[in-house]
């Protein structure tokens, strides 16, 4: 990516004239395409109706599945659109065949939200959940998981990129071993898609969700749900309504085939077509051009930051990604976040009760993540720096 291609997405992103955006894992910033393309939809829907707009935006709408398709290397009709990653989580997870004694493979870098399914499945239908250790680098360790294994194992579920760790888990020797096993595989990309290119084949899962509010730079409340085909036509929704089913007759129905049957009748569609532009904004810029680029500019992030003898910096793992976390030696990571905000720097904080399986193990109270993505510069990363140094 050279420094005009750069220089062209900031000027497209012209929100990068008034802060350096270091949230990326959390919202990142939308390009004026991604914004034109909401706003058009809401036009259409503010002259016609809701209902005519969709009508009039109906081959758009249909190019969202094969747009979404080709970012992760599966077919159009494993794609379904979702309200947000979660929701699309859930509707294939709950929709999984377990029953009383089955079991579930899972990590501590799993994320909250996940977690908190796998409970109320567990109290529910009787399910168990086995974590999964990590190695000396803070990734899922690949050999427990056949270690674990027993004939009541179903399900490995991981997260790509946790949402409070710089690392990157080893998701294709993951999928491997899961296939060896027979185990569904079922991946949250949120912090991975938009900022790795990610091929669903390749990785070998049979589930993946992603939202569009990270690095793919879409709209809020917008993700996607991939559920392999051959797995999709045998899963029953946990609910289903007049998009997921058709009414065949007044006592029967027909599920919608593939990765339709988790979607909903109603939806955002300005937001569908928002999040298709931004999949085709990052597949124009390039998912191996940004995979660099994010890379680059975390390790140089890491350098400025290990300079700085009252920062610690806290990411695991052999291969990071652009989430960069660190605490302060003797500041709260909230006061810390609070001095970049004056200086227009926007990051997160993350507290040990948002990962509970993580963050009090490793003596985490808090830390401080900063997230970067291809249209940050070194002179924000600098200026990131220097504003740490007067802490």
């Amino acid at each position: 990516m050279t420094p005009e291609d750069v220089e062209r997405l900031r000027r497209e992103t012209p929100a990068c004239e008034l802060i350096a955006h270091f949230d990326n894992a959390g919202a990142s910033l939308m390009p004026d395409p991604v914004i034109r393309a909401v706003t058009d939809h809401l036009e259409l829907e503010r002259q016609f109706g809701g209902y005519e707009a969709a009508t009039r935006a109906a081959d758009l709408l249909q190019s969202f599945y094969t747009s979404v398709a080709s970012l992760i290397g599966a077919h159009p009709e494993e794609i379904a659109f979702a309200e947000n990653a979660t929701r699309a989580w859930d509707m294939a997870v709950y929709a999984l065949p377990l029953d009383e004694g089955d079991r579930i493979l899972t990590h501590a870098s799993e994320y909250r939200s996940n977690y908190l399914a796998f409970l109320q499945l567990a109290k529910r239908r009787g399910i168990a959940i086995d974590l999964l250790p990590s190695d000396e680098s803070g990734e899922v360790d690949l050999e427990a998981i056949a270690r674990l294994v027993t004939t009541r194992t179903k399900v490995l579920a991981l997260t790509h990129v946790p949402m409070q760790d710089g690392l990157i888990n080893p998701v294709e020797e993951a999928g491997a071993i899961a296939k060896d096993h027979g185990l569904t595989y079922v991946l949250d990309s949120c912090q991975a898609v938009g900022q790795l290119d990610v091929d669903v084949k390749k990785i070998g899962c049979h589930v993946l969700t992603a939202t569009g509010r990270k690095f793919l730079r879409g709209p809020r409340g917008t993700g996607f749900l991939y559920v392999e085909k051959d797995l999709a036509d045998r899963l029953d929704p946990p609910f289903v309504d007049a998009q997921s089913a058709e009414w065949t007759g007044p006592q029967s129905y027909k599920l919608m085939p593939g990765a339709r049957r988790f979607e909903s009748f109603e939806r955002n569609f300005a937001g569908m077509i928002g999040l298709m532009t931004a999949v085709d904004y990052a597949r124009e810029v390039g998912l191996p051009q940004i995979e660099d680029r994010v890379a680059a500019l975390s390790n140089i992030l890491r350098q400025r930051l290990s300079e700085l003898p009252h920062i610690k910096l806290l990411d695991q793992g052999n291969k990071k990604s652009g989430i960069v976390t660190f605490e302060g030696v003797e500041t709260d990571a909230s006061a810390i976040a609070a001095k970049l905000r004056e200086s227009n720097i926007t990051v997160s904080v993350l507290t040990a009760n948002q990962a509970w399986l993580d963050l009090p193990n490793r003596k985490l109270p808090s830390l401080v993540r900063a997230s970067v993505h291809y249209f940050n510069t070194e002179d924000e990363i600098d200026h990131f720096g220097k504003t740490l140094k007067t802490l």
